[in-house]
């Protein structure tokens, strides 16, 4: 297919990985439409990910180790830093788009080719991706995202999108993903999961130092933190009662963002943006409202 002068670049932040970052190297190094640059940054790691990643490196030029040291551990803000640090090995670079791809996906081999294409075809669409089948009990499961939201694991942003939003910020609790994509809709720009691209991830996000239920909670946290409104967050916990670990698993969530009430903690994002998203949210309840009542009739 033939994509014009459109490029691409991705940056992988990567921290202890070697148990999965294969698939992930073998699938973009497959793609149908290879990227100008690929940036791995390997974040600290103490196993064999950075060993993996530069024998891959020395046989496809495209593709660039950079090695980062750290203190051991993980931290919510680590994954920002490591991908602003592959961002300015990326910055004297003529691109068009620019893409996070976690270490621990694996992607069909046009999917870039597919996502540039819509990039092609709508001149507002900001941020593109596939949806995400994460393996969980020995079975790959759809997160089943909102079409207007896209997994943080797989974000493709037009270049002009990522600078407007200011890309990726370190917030305490998390969420780099959701934050972005929520000023980009603010700006006017479409956010648009393609739900015909089906991308495997080989451990669930938040899952890679915490059990599930933690997860949970700091998932209510961090939702709280990015100015989630209360009854959004409730609904929202009772539509996703059914994913695994059932029931439990939202009320755990639901735990964590009741903590974070209780505890007044504070809004990361700006009031401006938190207003936006509260509004977002109250159109989608009364969509969901109208939806129900015209059923009931």
């Amino acid at each position: 297919m033939h994509l014009g002068m459109a490029s691409y670049v991705i940056i992988t932040p990567a921290h202890n990985e070697e148990a999965f970052i294969e698939k992930t190297l073998n699938s973009v190094v497959a793609q149908t439409a290879l990227p100008l640059k690929w940036v791995i940054v390997n974040d600290g790691s103490d196993d064999r990910t950075g060993e993996i990643v530069e024998r891959y490196a020395r046989h496809h030029r495209f593709m660039q180790l950079l090695q980062v040291t750290r203190p051991a551990g993980r931290d919510f803000g680590n994954k920002a830093r490591a991908f602003n640090l592959g961002l300015e090995t990326v910055r004297h670079l003529s691109y068009d788009y620019i893409g996070n791809l976690d270490a621990d996906i694996s992607l069909p081999r046009d999917y870039y080719e597919a996502i540039l294409s819509e990039f092609d075809r709508e001149s507002k669409l900001g941020i593109s991706g596939g949806m995400i089948s994460s393996f969980v009990e020995g079975q790959f499961i759809s997160q089943d995202v909102a079409l207007d939201s896209v997994a943080g694991a797989v974000q493709l942003f037009r270049r002009e999108c990522f600078e407007q939003t200011g890309g990726y910020m370190a917030l305490p609790q998390g969420g780099i993903d959701t934050a972005a994509e929520i000023i980009a809709r603010k700006n006017g720009w479409i956010v648009q999961t393609r739900p015909e691209l089906r991308v495997l991830e080989y451990r669930r996000t938040g899952t890679a130092t915490a059990r599930p239920l933690t997860a949970r909670i700091r998932e209510g946290k961090r939702l709280h933190a990015l100015g989630y409104s209360f009854l959004f967050f409730f609904l929202r916990c009772v539509y996703r009662s059914m994913e695994r670990p059932k029931l439990i698993g939202s009320v755990a969530a639901f735990y964590g963002y009741l903590i974070s009430v209780l505890r007044r903690q504070p809004m990361v994002l700006p009031p401006d943006v938190v207003k936006y998203l509260r509004t977002e949210q109250n159109m989608k309840i009364l969509q969901m409202v109208k939806r129900y009542g015209f059923r009931q009739r």
